[in-house]
C-alpha cells in the first residue's frame, strides 16, 4: 500500500537510511507548467534543520525529475521525482537493531515482515513525507487552474491553541518558525517546545487545513465521501492520532438548531450561513470553506532512558540518541497542504471525467 489516489495517483518508495526517497506521479494532466522552484520552497518548508524546534538532521531535499516533464511541462507520462538522502547517521541507531523503542513501528514492523530495517525506521521513518510533498506541490500547481487554494498552521501546542481559523491573518503563518499566524500565541508555542526540549522530552499539536474555492459537487455519497478520503489521507500521516472536521468533537455538545447550517441566497449564489459542516454535507462539498484538525502525537523517540524488551522478550533500556524533533508540528504544516491537495485533485479530475461521460451520454446517436 505504497500508492493513494484514484485517478491522480502517487506512489512513494525509499527508506529513511537507503540512498534516497523518491515519488512517482501518475494521472497528471499534460500541459502543466512545472514550476520547479515552487516544488523546491515546499520541500524546504518541511526539511529538517530549519531552527532549533526542529531535528538538526542536515538534508538540502533537492530533487531531481527523471521522467514525464518536456520542455517545463508534464507530458501525461509519470512524472518521477528523487531526493537524494545526504546525512543519514545509520550508527546512531545500531545499538536498537534489536531492541523495540517504546511507540515506534519496531514490533509491529517486525510482527508483519518479520524484518525490518532499524536505521531511523526505515520505511516508517516520516522521512519518507518529503516525497508527499512534492507530489502535493505538482497537485498545488494543479488546483491553480481550478482557483482551489490549500492551506495549513499549526493551531495548537500541547494545552496553548490558536484562535479559530477564521478570526487569524494566514498570511503570517510563515512569519514564525513555529508555524502560527498568530503573534502572541506562536511565542507561548515557542517558548512551550524549548522547554520540552531543554528537558528532553516532547510535545505534541494540531495543525489546521482549509480549502478555499472547492467547488460544490464534489465527492460521493456513500463510499467515497469527500471528508472520508480526506480523513484517510491526514491519519496516513506519521504520528497523526486524530482527525475531525467543522464543529469535530465539539459539535457533540451542541443542539441541532444551533448546528445546522442555514442556507441563504448570495447574488447568484447559494450559500450557508454558518459552517459547522466544515464545507461538505452528505459526504458532498457545498462550496464553502473545508476546515479541519490534525492530532499529532508527542515524537516518539525522546532523549530519555526507557524501559523496553528484546526480539527475545528480554528487558532492556532504550537510550534515545540521534536528530529528532521535540515537536512535529511546525513541519507537518506543508505535509497536511501536501496530503489535502491530492485529496482534492482526485475529486476535481473525477468531476471532469463524470463531466465528459455525461456529455457524452446527451449526445444525439447519428
Amino acid at each position: 500500500m505504497n500508492t493513494f489516489g484514484n485517478l491522480f495517483r502517487i506512489t512513494t518508495f525509499g527508506e529513511s537510511h537507503g540512498p534516497a526517497i523518491g515519488v512517482v506521479i501518475d494521472g497528471c494532466p499534460a500541459g502543466l507548467e512545472i514550476d520547479e522552484s515552487f516544488i523546491q520552497s515546499e520541500l524546504n518548508r518541511r526539511k529538517p534543520g530549519q531552527s532549533r524546534l526542529t531535528t538538526q538532521r542536515k538534508e538540502d531535499d533537492t530533487f531531481t525529475i527523471l521522467s514525464g516533464v518536456f520542455e517545463g511541462k508534464s507530458t501525461g507520462a509519470p512524472i518521477a521525482l528523487v531526493i537524494e538522502n545526504k546525512d543519514a547517521r545509520s550508527k546512531d541507531y545500531e545499538h536498537l537493531k534489536d531492541t523495540f523503542r517504546p511507540s515506534h513501528a519496531d514490533y509491529t514492523y517486525e510482527m508483519k515482515y518479520g524484518f525490518r530495517d532499524y536505521r531511523g525506521g526505515g520505511r516508517s521513518s516520516a522521512r519518507e513525507t518529503a516525497a508527499r510533498v512534492a507530489a502535493g506541490a505538482v497537485a498545488k500547481l494543479l488546483l491553480r487552474k481550478y482557483n482551489v487554494a490549500v492551506q495549513a498552521y499549526v493551531s495548537q501546542v500541547g494545552h496553548i491553541e490558536a484562535p479559530p481559523y477564521n478570526t487569524l491573518n494566514l498570511s503570517q503563518t510563515e512569519s514564525n518558525a513555529v508555524r502560527c499566524p498568530h503573534g502572541e500565541t506562536a511565542e507561548k508555542m515557542m517558548a512551550l517546545i524549548e522547554e520540552v526540549r531543554k528537558s528532553r522530552d516532547t510535545i505534541g499539536g494540531v495543525v489546521t487545513g482549509i480549502i478555499r474555492g472547492a467547488p460544490a459537487g464534489l465527492g460521493e455519497p456513500v463510499f467515497g465521501k469527500f471528508h472520508a478520503e480526506l480523513g484517510r489521507a491526514m491519519l496516513s500521516i506519521n504520528a497523526v492520532k486524530g482527525f475531525e472536521i467543522g464543529s469535530g468533537f465539539a459539535g457533540v455538545a451542541m443542539r441541532g438548531s444551533q448546528h445546522n447550517d442555514v442556507f441563504v441566497k448570495e447574488g447568484e449564489t447559494i450559500r450557508t450561513r454558518t459552517n459547522y459542516s466544515g464545507g461538505v454535507q452528505g459526504g458532498i462539498t457545498n462550496g464553502e470553506d473545508i476546515y479541519f484538525r490534525v492530532a499529532f502525537k508527542p515524537v516518539a523517540t525522546i532523549m530519555q532512558d526507557q524501559p523496553s524488551v528484546d526480539k527475545e522478550g528480554n528487558e532492556t533500556t532504550v537510550s534515545g540518541r540521534g536528530r529528532h524533533d521535540p515537536c512535529v508540528v511546525p513541519r507537518a504544516v506543508p505535509i497536511v497542504e501536501a496530503m489535502a491537495a491530492l485529496v482534492t485533485v482526485d475529486f476535481l479530475l473525477q468531476n471532469e471525467i463524470a463531466k465528459l461521460l455525461g456529455n457524452k451520454q446527451r449526445q444525439p446517436v447519428l
